[in-house]
């Protein structure tokens, strides 16, 4: 794959988030890398977008590089994307990819102002990598970015070879039993679209399928915050919500969630599931099983939904694999759909977690450690997934920043400490690179 990185931070070849450019050239030497430091060197491309151009016609895709500053991409990066605009380079066709380093703090929004701005210029958006700032000395790190590229090699080439629909349909009655996943609706007689989207699914999906109509159920009624359930989880509802929860859909290797949008929401009934699975507490059960949404309705307008469904499986740990919506090609969307959460069930996607993910379990860390007398449950969960990983217990670094931060106070040392800050940050990633040649 030939990529046209644009790195958007203003430190340039010194940049943390270029560093994990880096390591993915030494990771995959396959690939050829093109690198524009349009941050550092912004009143260049003001005056000339010839390198723009001839990088653009070379390339697949487009590898937009950078830190996240306050809610969103650095201003260097913003006045290139006006300059991308100004000169009409034609990106049209191409994809659009993203790696950003941050504290995980509106990344979020970060990434939605790359993508919207390469869907205006018609590139293929794909999915973006947040990684905190510090992801790729680990070793975990290293693997998460690895497995991300993986992906994007193996869902670029599944892209541009895919064949037909027939090509792709196959019956529900013949299929792999090595998955099992479980498709949780509310579908009903009045939801024929919804139906036809399931019936598409299930015969685009390789995998065995079973679907759990929450209209079938019959609920006792919605959640109360008794909290009834915080010692043992046993709900104070005698309707059996509880085991059938933990036994015909937690049990499951991935959930579907399909549903018809209503009021702006997932609907009630769907509200009342939710509410109801407190009787888990704030234990992400289903951590590491992949997820995804069929949606019968106008998705890309509601943008609070939309937002509800990337928090859930954000904080949840599950990796979405995809979200089918009816409102354009409906059956090439379902077919995508099938196909990813497929890849993500064989190759074991996890979640790269954002500003959702990581803030959304701090919270819940916080609330569980101060509450742990009551939630003995959720404690026990949260001791044994080392959720408490409260950062004052860094000992080491909070003594390394105080000591630098007493240097800076002083006018004399400051002089001397300042010019090699950017050095002394970057030395941990040369041993890296260094290490893997």
């Amino acid at each position: 794959m030939k990529l046209l990185v644009i790195n958007g931070s203003p430190k340039g070849v010194n940049s943390i988030t270029y560093q994990t450019v880096r390591f993915l050239q030494s990771r995959f030497p396959e690939d050829e890398f093109k690198v524009l430091h349009v941050g550092a060197q912004i009143k260049l491309f003001e005056k000339d977008m010839a390198q723009v151009k001839d990088g653009v016609k070379w390339a697949d895709a487009l590898l937009f590089c950078y830190p996240v500053y306050t809610f969103i991409a650095p201003a260097q990066l913003h006045r290139f994307i006006e300059l991308m605009k100004e000169e009409k380079i034609d990106v049209k066709g191409k994809y659009a990819l993203q790696i950003t380093t941050s504290k995980h703090f509106y990344d979020v929004t970060a990434h939605r102002y790359v993508e919207d701005n390469c869907k205006d210029m018609g590139m293929r958006v794909l999915n973006g990598f947040s990684a905190d700032m510090e992801d790729l000395l680990d070793k975990r790190g290293q693997e998460e970015v690895s497995q991300y590229w993986q992906y994007i090699h193996d869902i670029t080439k599944r892209e541009n070879t895919s064949g037909t629909e027939a090509d792709q349909k196959q019956s529900v009655r013949d299929k792999d039993e090595r998955y099992k996943v479980v498709i949780v609706t509310d579908c009903g007689v009045e939801n024929e679209k919804l139906r036809r989207m399931i019936i598409a699914f299930r015969e685009a999906f390789p995998y065995v399928s079973h679907v759990v109509n929450l209209r079938k159920f019959a609920f006792g009624g919605g959640c109360l915050g008794c909290f009834h359930c915080a010692a043992d989880g046993t709900c104070v509802y005698k309707d059996g919500f509880d085991s059938m929860l933990r036994g015909k859909i937690q049990k499951s290797d991935s959930i579907v969630y399909a549903f018809s949008i209503k009021d702006h929401s997932m609907g009630s009934l769907f509200k009342m599931y939710d509410d109801r699975q407190f009787c888990n507490g704030h234990r992400t059960v289903t951590m590491g099983k992949p997820t995804a949404y069929l949606v019968d309705g106008v998705l890309s307008g509601e943008e609070n939904l939309k937002m509800i469904i990337e928090a859930r499986s954000q904080v949840g740990g599950n990796y979405l694999a995809g979200v089918a919506a009816n409102e354009q090609d409906e059956v090439c969307a379902i077919r995508d759909c099938a196909a990813k959460l497929a890849y993500a069930l064989e190759h074991g996607l996890r979640v790269n977690k954002n500003f959702y993910g990581v803030g959304g379990m701090k919270i819940f860390r916080d609330l569980i450690f101060e509450m742990q007398g009551m939630m003995k449950a959720d404690h026990q969960f949260y001791k044994a997934h080392h959720f408490y990983d409260f950062p004052q217990k860094k000992v080491g670094k909070i003594l390394m920043m105080q000591a630098v931060g007493a240097m800076m106070r002083s006018p004399m040392l400051k002089s001397k400490v300042q010019p090699k800050m950017t050095e002394g940050m970057l030395m941990p990633y040369e041993k890296l690179m260094n290490g893997r040649k």
